[in-house]
């Protein structure tokens, strides 16, 4: 049987682990500004369904990416305080992670937003 106490609970820290992303790190911050002006040019540009879905798609696996990103990081910080070459390779690979994300989604953007204005200013 389900307990949807557990359940609800769980959810419960899940959005607190949310609020806490944008709440205090930056990069995060950043990237829903973006979303948020992208989202914006989306409305302004009457995207399709399809184009939503893939944009949607895009800033949900960047915000996803730096959320493990996060996660990631303040682990390697607790485990390790003191700098250490291999907690300094890990959370290299981890951001760089969050970095090929974001370059994919601003080529999708461009592909998708950037084809949209072309049309519309031609």
């Amino acid at each position: 049987m389900i307990d949807f106490r557990k359940v609800v609970r769980s959810f419960r820290f899940a959005g607190q682990g949310i609020l806490d992303l944008f709440r205090f790190e930056n990069n995060a911050k950043v990237h829903l500004l973006i979303a948020g002006l992208v989202s914006m040019v989306g409305l302004y540009l009457q995207l399709s369904r399809t184009e939503w879905a893939i944009i949607l798609m895009q800033i949900g696996l960047v915000w996803a990416a730096e959320a493990f990103n996060t996660a990631i990081e303040k682990l390697c910080d607790f485990v390790s305080p003191s700098r250490h070459p291999q907690i300094k390779a890990i959370k290299d690979m981890s951001s760089g992670a969050v970095l090929i994300l974001a370059i994919i989604a601003v080529v999708v953007g461009l592909i998708i937003l950037g084809g949209r204005l072309l049309e519309l200013f031609q």
